[in-house]
């Protein structure tokens, strides 16, 4: 293996970089600020997208795919969303290209503009609002519950990979409902789909909470969100749902038949979670040698390391590797025995450590006549012999997995509370500021003055207004006057 990576207390950002790049997540493309997911990273994102997919059909959504291309009119259409895209959108402005005059290579063909420029989606509620026009005429197609896994493009100036890349992969859910009432109850079950999947899946708890209206998802009433804490002690926003009002079905004309005979606009919502959670993952878990997986998304959770030398000893011990793996495969745990002669046991240490196994076995001559084999947890690095004959493998390896699973979100848990600060005072928030990273937990006025004034002197944002606070009397820390309640700011991704 090549040298250690940078530590995270002295270069967090390198860290990151390098611990990507040397797991074989992604690497940076030969498209500016585009990233290449490679195999080792897009099995986590799979097993990530697998697992959302089946809590989305669980709650009764179902799949279906939109143009990537939106024309340029439909976004005049919302006066906020475009606003709020407006200098993120990469435009489509010709159709064909032909070679230059002068063999210089290919130019873009100026007699092949298009009458009306496309928009390559940077998300997708106009064009799918201008679609459900066609669906919905009547209270009984309602609701329409429709999620799409697919890309966007968001032009960005500076990108890292996983967390802020011009191209990323996410998926968003449009539905639409006949109430408003029915419409907000949808927006608050896929944020606690979302913090279901965070806590149980990825092991990273999250605070439930509302975006302020300075933060709220442009076209949106309100917005909901979990926000998660980094060991760096930066915040970042790990998925959001939003209720839309009428804002789209007006814009688009999205009228229908009501019950009592009326008409009326439909209501929506819209929701969505990106790769950025790959991000998430690696920053809320990992160490300074390398990935720290969550079982639940690991691309195998068990990797067997023989320890052998000559191809007979192999032999033997690929009898016994290959029966320890029916055992496991046969219980669910996925599972991959590494027989490659072209490395050494201590180098397939290492790099299955670098690549956040979640558990190792290892296997030789001495573990056959002893019946035993050598475990090794990556979450906390110990090592231990274990006896075959104490309890089925399997057995062994699944209640050791339920312990990695819940130590890795115990660990992160204990790590917020440790980095939440409650505050009371303008003076104490500065302090607490310069002093320490984390959630700092403040009384605000509800005004956006506020808001925008303690970010422009001290770059913290407000991380949302959390959903299970208790009311409490208090003043604004900044400006005095009485608190609207209390929010979590933080510096953030």
């Amino acid at each position: 293996m090549s040298k250690g990576l940078p530590k995270r207390s002295e270069d967090y950002s390198l860290w990151y970089n390098e611990l990507v790049k040397r797991a074989d997540l992604a690497e940076n493309s030969a498209v500016r600020g585009c990233m290449v997911i490679k195999p080792y990273g897009y099995s986590i994102w799979e097993k990530m997208q697998a697992q959302l997919d089946t809590m989305f059909k669980e709650t009764g959504h179902s799949n279906a795919y939109f143009p990537l291309f939106i024309p340029k009119s439909f976004l005049s259409k919302e006066a906020s969303h475009v606003e709020g895209f407006a200098k993120e959108c990469a435009v489509v402005t010709h159709y064909r290209l032909k070679n230059a005059a002068d063999g210089s290579g290919v130019i873009v063909d100026p007699e092949a503009k298009l009458e009306e420029e496309l928009i390559v989606r940077p998300t997708s509620e106009t064009v799918i609002w201008s679609t459900y026009k066609n669906w919905i005429q009547s209270y009984r197609d309602l609701p329409v519950l429709v999620n799409q896994w697919a890309n966007v493009v968001r032009w960005e100036m500076r990108t890292r990979l996983f967390l802020r890349t011009t191209e990323f992969l996410w998926q968003e859910g449009h539905t639409a409902h006949a109430t408003a009432e029915e419409a907000i109850s949808e927006t608050e079950q896929m944020m606690q789909v979302y913090a279901r999947f965070a806590e149980e899946y990825m092991a990273l708890p999250v605070v439930r909470g509302k975006k302020t209206e300075n933060e709220r998802f442009a076209g949106a009433e309100e917005t909901l969100c979990i926000e998660a804490l980094m060991q760096d002690g930066k915040a970042l926003q790990a998925g959001t749902s939003h209720f839309l009002g009428q804002n789209f079905a007006k814009a688009f004309e999205v009228k229908f038949a009501t019950k009592e005979g009326g008409l009326d606009y439909v209501w929506g919502t819209s929701w969505g979670v990106s790769t950025r959670l790959m991000g998430a993952l690696i920053m809320a878990h990992s160490d300074d040698i390398g990935l720290v997986l969550p079982p639940k998304l690991a691309p195998f959770q068990v990797v067997i390391v023989p320890i052998y030398r000559g191809e007979e000893e192999l032999a033997m011990i690929s009898v016994k590797a290959k029966e320890l793996m029916l055992d496991l495969k046969k219980a669910g745990i996925s599972v991959k025995f590494d027989d490659r002669d072209t490395q050494k046991p201590g180098w397939k240490f290492a790099e299955y450590e670098l690549k956040g196994v979640p558990v190792r076995i290892a296997l030789g001559p001495r573990d056959l006549e002893n019946n035993t084999v050598e475990l090794a947890r990556r979450d906390t690095l110990e090592k231990f012999s274990f006896d075959l004959a104490q309890m089925p493998i399997a057995e062994k390896i699944k209640q050791l997995l339920e312990e990695i699973q819940d130590h890795i979100y115990q660990k992160a848990l204990a790590f917020r509370k440790e980095k939440t600060t409650e505050v009371n005072s303008w003076e104490e928030f500065k302090r607490v500021l310069e002093e320490k990273t984390g959630f700092l937990s403040a009384h605000w006025d509800g005004t956006s003055e506020t808001e925008e004034k303690i970010k422009e002197l001290t770059k913290a944002t407000i991380r949302c207004i959390p959903l299970d606070q208790k009311p409490e009397q208090g003043v604004c820390v900044f400006s005095g006057r009485p608190s609207a309640g209390r929010v979590l700011f933080a510096k953030a991704y």
